[in-house]
């Protein structure tokens, strides 16, 4: 299913290096999202003057006010949904969102763009962990957030910007939630029995993919993506790390892909989500850490956190965040 990307005419400057400059950085979402509260607070660390608040990724022209004298732009703002019923939403706010800030950026004299993607049009491919010079099978854009992620990708390679695709992150503060954060809400309440033995997932903490975000900044080149990964895990073994956080034990019914496929076709579970299953989700981070200095850590202590933050215990970096992505609707 090809995509077809709109010709630019307001291309921004192709993104230069700006290790040790402090910047003055526009994010999108206003900083609400699971991902783009931890982005707000990593490049805050790293000295850059952030503007976080809240402006709807439709409204260019509130856009280009909110970035008046930004040296940088940070789009993480995005739908992130398998639910086919906002599949109009998705294009909105993924792909005219997407389209909207990048105009608004170009008149408003941004000149270094982060754009936040997802690995996923990255992959997966078979039999190995897919690079960014890899693509998504072609059966897998007939889902509307990959799709439309994808799109939303190509427009802003095509107007300079650094492209970031985060794996699959996990953490505290993952509150609306994520599909994610909903897959590990049900774990750690004992609510799954079973898992796709032959699939996998390529998890990361979501500190790590903030903190990469901030090096794409600052060391990326602008049109060019990388991967933001961890640690690539059976799912039963992601699992079981979940179950394990959480007090509950692990689910050990092994569930054949056909049998999913079943019970997909039957509406008792996610049809995206089983076809995006189909392959391992298997990720190599090497060129963001051959390139921009980006570091892996253990999972282990992200998952704990992810299930603590999932059953309502502190965590000492907790924070109460709220998907703010387009607010669509």
């Amino acid at each position: 299913m090809p995509l077809v990307t709109k010709t630019f005419s307001y291309m921004v400057p192709v993104c230069t290096n700006r290790v040790g400059v402090a910047m003055v950085v526009f994010v999108t979402g206003g900083g609400l999202g699971f991902v783009g509260g931890h982005v707000v607070s990593a490049l805050r660390a790293r000295g850059h003057e952030v503007r976080a608040g809240y402006v709807d990724v439709l409204d260019g022209a509130a856009l280009e006010r909110a970035m008046r004298g930004c040296d940088a732009l940070v789009h993480v703002a995005a739908l992130y949904s398998y639910d086919r019923r906002d599949a109009p939403a998705l294009a909105r706010v993924n792909i005219e969102g997407t389209r909207t800030v990048l105009a608004a950026a170009a008149r408003a004299g941004v000149g270094r763009i982060v754009h936040t993607s997802t690995a996923g049009t990255c992959g997966p491919v078979p039999g190995r962990p897919a690079t960014e010079s890899d693509g998504p099978p072609d059966r897998e854009l007939a889902i509307p957030y990959k799709r439309t992620k994808l799109e939303a990708e190509r427009l802003a390679l095509a107007a300079g910007a650094v492209v970031v695709n985060p794996t699959t992150p996990v953490g505290e503060g993952d509150t609306r939630p994520t599909p994610t954060g909903a897959m590990i809400r049900a774990l750690a309440a004992g609510r799954y029995r079973g898992y796709l033995p032959r699939t996998g997932l390529n998890v990361v903490d979501v500190h790590d993919v903030a903190a990469g975000h901030a090096l794409a900044l600052e060391r990326g080149r602008g049109g060019e993506r990388y991967l933001l990964g961890g640690t690539d895990l059976a799912l039963g073994e992601f699992f079981a790390l979940v179950a394990q956080a959480a007090g509950r034990r692990r689910p050990r019914l092994r569930v054949p892909y056909p049998a999913a496929q079943a019970a997909a076709a039957l509406g008792l579970v996610n049809a995206d989500e089983v076809a995006l299953a189909r392959l391992p989700m298997f990720f190599s981070s090497e060129k963001a850490e051959r390139e921009l200095g980006y570091r892996r850590s253990a999972i282990e202590p992200a998952i704990a956190r992810a299930a603590a933050s999932a059953i309502g215990a502190p965590t000492r970096s907790a924070r109460l965040t709220r998907d703010g992505a387009g607010r669509p609707g």
